[in-house]
């Protein structure tokens, strides 16, 4: 019997729902805050680093989330 090691990615993903998906996301944030010593001012840095390794992705950096970001904010059409 072939032991598979635990990852936060094949859990998210395995459980299928959005909810235990953020949940592991948020978990793993506040583990990445802790391992920081508690300094605040990261919480964008340790969201995506979390989101990234829930997903299996590489990490943007804050800067470049938000230009990706930027590309779907709403404008106000002139009328």
């Amino acid at each position: 019997m072939q032991h598979t090691p635990f990852s936060f990615r094949r859990l998210a993903l395995d459980q299928g729902s959005l909810e235990l998906t953020e949940e592991y996301i948020r978990r793993r944030a506040y583990q990445l805050y802790e391992q920081r010593g508690r300094e605040d001012g990261h919480h964008l840095e340790d969201w995506y680093q979390a989101e990234a390794e829930v997903f299996g992705k590489a990490s943007a950096s804050v800067e470049d989330r938000n230009k990706q970001d930027a590309r779907f904010a709403f404008t106000k059409s002139a009328a």
